[in-house]
């Protein structure tokens, strides 16, 4: 039986949501909790609200995975007469820890941004403001042949994908050279004799977040005692990230048609528009949570509606002033989503990592504190 730890989990989390996408201002990651801690149980929920933690302690879960982080900035104390204060003393007495993925998993490929598109009806998609690109390194190792799909096999997983391509590489046949000194283990050869080894040269393109673990694969993998191998650093850009997307809908639309659409996908009792009804809507920028600070990049990129939540008054009339039409479809109508689709993720990604012991649940107790 194989149980997971805090960190185990952590670890799958940042796959989803790498923490070096996120932005500088926010606080992702372990916010509450032991490391070393087995884990068997764990709720999914948008925020770690003092309801949604007790939902937790009930279902008898060690760990919360949430979007909103708990921990924002440095605390002066930790009291009881918070409710953030008693929520980490109640999560630190249950043994629940709390790891929260925000930015970084808005801005992830396939993260929140990307599963608010899909779900409103957009394709083509296209960061609406890059905050990243991936720099890229190429891995060039040398291995015996019959080794070579062994040793591919074990750096797929981290291999950076090319476009709409992923498991891409690129072999060649060579024949290598090494005299095994004293005191070594060769793999193929005599200690003191000139070995002659057919060897296939190995390339692979790997994002430089990704690299360490690369690295740690090929050594893992790798037959030889000492392999070798090489680390070109590459002025290639990698795939570009970033908050908010752009997209296009299948068909051209009218503002009021696709309001009332939006309303019914995302389970909103109402929402908020300004613009003309009639207007003709084919380009759409969306972002999830608060966005209204991309009305300008929106505008920019060509869009022809841009739909977020947490609207102010002044930003509205930004958005006359630009020709712009926007959508408030509120904060957590288009983050709540993110929900069971995690649930999902995680709980597939603990299965192929051979964790059948751990089980994901979705929180069912949260709902939106706006009344209408």
């Amino acid at each position: 039986m194989k149980i997971p730890k805090t960190a185990d989990i952590a670890g799958v989390v940042n796959k989803i949501a790498p923490i070096t996408l996120a932005e500088a201002w926010d606080n992702p990651g372990l916010q509450v909790g032991d490391p070393a801690a087995e884990v068997t149980r764990i709720m999914v929920a948008l925020d770690p609200t003092p309801d949604v933690i007790d939902s937790a302690l009930k279902a008898s879960c060690q760990l919360l995975v949430t979007h909103h982080p708990l921990i924002f900035k440095p605390l002066k104390s930790i009291t009881t007469a918070t409710s953030n204060g008693s929520s980490i003393q109640k999560a630190i007495k249950g043994g629940l820890s709390i790891i929260a993925m925000h930015t970084n998993y808005d801005i992830a490929s396939g993260g929140l941004n990307d599963l608010l598109a899909s779900k409103i009806g957009l394709s083509k998609c296209a960061p609406l403001k890059v905050t990243t690109t991936l720099g890229l390194v190429k891995l060039v190792v040398f291995v015996p042949g019959d080794q070579l799909e062994h040793l591919r096999a074990a750096l797929f997983p981290y291999a950076a994908a090319e476009g709409k391509y992923r498991d891409c590489s690129f072999a060649a046949g060579g024949i290598g050279t090494f005299t095994p000194l004293e005191g070594a283990a060769p793999f193929t050869g005599t200690v003191g004799t000139l070995a002659k080894v057919p060897e296939e040269r190995l390339e692979l393109l790997i994002e430089r977040t990704q690299l360490p673990r690369a690295v740690r694969a090929l050594l893992a993998a790798h037959p030889y005692e000492e392999p070798a191998f090489d680390l070109y650093p590459l002025l290639n850009e990698g795939e570009k990230l970033g908050i908010g997307r752009i997209g296009r809908l299948a068909e051209p639309t009218t503002l009021a048609e696709y309001v009332e659409r939006l309303r019914i996908i995302l389970s909103a009792p109402a929402l908020r528009y300004v613009g003309d009804p009639t207007a003709r809507i084919s380009k759409v920028a969306l972002c999830s949570g608060s966005g209204a600070s991309l009305l300008h990049d929106a505008a920019r990129s060509g869009a022809d509606l841009l739909v977020t939540g947490d609207v102010k008054y002044h930003e509205a009339r930004d958005a006359e002033d630009l020709g712009l039409a926007l959508i408030d479809a509120g904060h957590f109508p288009t983050e709540i989503i993110m929900v069971d689709e995690i649930t999902e993720r995680l709980g597939r990604a603990l299965l192929a990592a051979g964790y059948t012991e751990c089980q994901v649940e979705a929180c069912r107790t949260e709902s939106d504190p706006f009344r209408i």
